[in-house]
């Protein structure tokens, strides 16, 4: 078995991890000497750094007006963790669990808040039947499932006169993908994905229905003070301008301003979907010409643009039992790592073994291009290793 020659040309960056992301094009530590650095959070520069993330982010994402945006710890799990915990209870829930993120959404509500839930699931690259969806449920459900590279296609799905309130983690779609505003009442996402900001913040998006359930509602359980939303039965409207619950990294908070700076000057959130769709269309053409891989999302019109999930289809891995698929999939991800080509594109471990490339908008179509010929040598190389026999 022949091992392909190694490439002559290297990707310029090789940070093609689904979480965090690659640092914007032209990123250094130079554009973070503004950080407000040992002052209070809580002052008046301090809120008005927070602000201004909070209103470049409404601007960007074209948030509506009277949706209001806060910042939270945890990053996007801890936003979610904030959004279940304060809102879920006096209706039915449904869960929509296609790949490990909404998978954990469902534990924490049927195991530890023990709500009347159902489970609508899905195998790693497929939605569940969205059509099962009730209005008069609440929903919760990832937009862009990081771990299994599917996306919901739009949010039709959703009724617009529904009862039930719907809550989505989109931390994967946003700044990458629409979202389909009047169809969802609480969005979260974190800094650290389509962005590439640094990590352990995340951003908690509520509509007005979501606010009234907040006010007309007292959770059963005990409130971590993590979790509190509300101040005297009402919204507490200063985490909603820029007086976070606890206390923010400054240095985290300017460099997400930056890649907020650097994402308008592009051309705002059409520029970014564009740049992200152009990525995957260059995996897409590749896969399409080679015999050996496909995509875990094999329906197109489901299939993300950020967290591009493969898998090995070569009939010689097919024949291999899981822990041998496993084996495979991990070598290539290690051989790539070893040559300073492709770092941590290894699938999630929860997911089926393949490669995991993330092509949001920091990510550069050269570098892609440039990554496919070592994908090329480095199944070669591990064929020629673990196939030989």
């Amino acid at each position: 078995m022949t091992t392909l020659a190694k490439p002559a040309q290297r990707p310029a960056c090789a940070h093609f991890s689904s979480g965090p992301c690659a640092k914007r094009p032209g990123w250094s530590t130079e554009h973070l000497s503004s950080a407000l650095l040992g002052r209070s959070h809580r002052s008046k520069p301090g809120k008005a750094r927070l602000q201004a993330a909070i209103d470049q982010t409404r601007r960007l994402l074209q948030v509506p007006d009277d949706y209001l945006i806060g910042l939270t710890p945890g990053s996007d799990t801890g936003a979610m963790e904030m959004a279940m915990w304060s809102l879920l209870g006096p209706r039915p829930v449904q869960i929509l669990a296609f790949e490990s993120f909404g998978k954990d959404w469902a534990t924490d509500i049927v195991c530890q808040l023990k709500l009347d839930a159902e489970v609508l699931d899905a195998p790693y690259g497929a939605l569940p039947d969205l059509a099962r969806v009730r209005p008069q449920a609440d929903l919760v459900f990832t937009w862009n499932g990081t771990t299994s590279g599917v996306r919901v296609p739009n949010g039709e799905f959703i009724a617009a006169d529904r009862q039930g309130l719907a809550i989505c983690d989109a931390t994967s779609a946003c700044f990458a993908q629409d979202i389909a505003w009047s169809r969802v009442d609480v969005v979260t996402f974190s800094w650290q994905k389509v962005l590439g900001g640094e990590a352990a913040h995340g951003v908690i998006i509520l509509s007005p229905r979501a606010v009234a359930r907040l006010e007309s509602y007292k959770p059963a359980w005990p409130m971590p003070k993590l979790f509190r939303l509300t101040k005297g039965g009402k919204v507490n409207a200063e985490i909603f301008e820029g007086a976070t619950i606890n206390t923010p990294s400054m240095l985290c908070v300017e460099d997400y301003l930056d890649a907020l700076a650097w994402a308008e000057g592009l051309g705002g959130l059409v520029a970014l979907k564009a740049r992200a769709d152009v990525n995957l269309a260059v995996l897409a053409r590749w896969v399409e010409r080679t015999e050996w891989v496909g995509f875990l999302a094999e329906d197109p019109a489901i299939r993300s643009n950020t967290s591009v999930c493969l898998k090995v289809i070569d009939p010689r891995v097919a024949r291999l039992d899981a822990a041998g698929q496993a084996e495979f999939a991990k070598a290539l991800a290690t051989r790539l790592e070893a040559e300073g080509v492709a770092l941590d594109i290894g699938a999630y471990r929860d997911a089926p073994p393949g490669l995991r490339i993330w092509c949001g908008a920091t990510v550069e179509a050269s570098d892609l291009e440039a990554l496919i010929p070592w994908l090329e040598w480095a199944f070669s190389a591990v064929a020629a290793e673990l196939l030989a026999a």
